[in-house]
């Protein structure tokens, strides 16, 4: 089931994986405008703190240039399968990159 408010938004999506080429170690504070709660130090060795960040920015992320600048695709792709993410952005995701549709069948 989804929601009018995730079927309705619009999401910003990468033009390729390849171009995701944000961090894989250390920690990360997002901008406001991404994640708007309680400031918060992502620490990219904790896997909770990756699927949360990763949630976060991609559902808020206003354009592609955050997506490249907070998001690593080698890491997205492992972590895809665990993202709690609304419906409408998945399928939105996995349209244009059916990789990551086909690694959540195969899992």
């Amino acid at each position: 089931m989804s929601s009018r408010y995730a079927e309705a938004k619009p999401y910003a999506l990468p033009t390729s994986l390849a171009d995701l080429d944000g961090p894989t170690s250390g920690s990360v504070e997002l901008p406001r405008y991404i994640d708007w709660g309680p400031r918060y130090l992502y620490d990219l060795a904790d896997e909770a703190d990756v699927l949360l960040m990763y949630e976060r920015v991609i559902r808020e992320a206003p354009a592609q240039g955050d997506l490249r600048t907070y998001l690593n695709g080698a890491l997205l792709r492992r972590m895809w399968t665990d993202l709690f993410l609304p419906l409408p952005l998945r399928a939105a995701w996995q349209a244009r990159f059916p990789e990551l549709g086909a690694m959540g069948a195969s899992a």
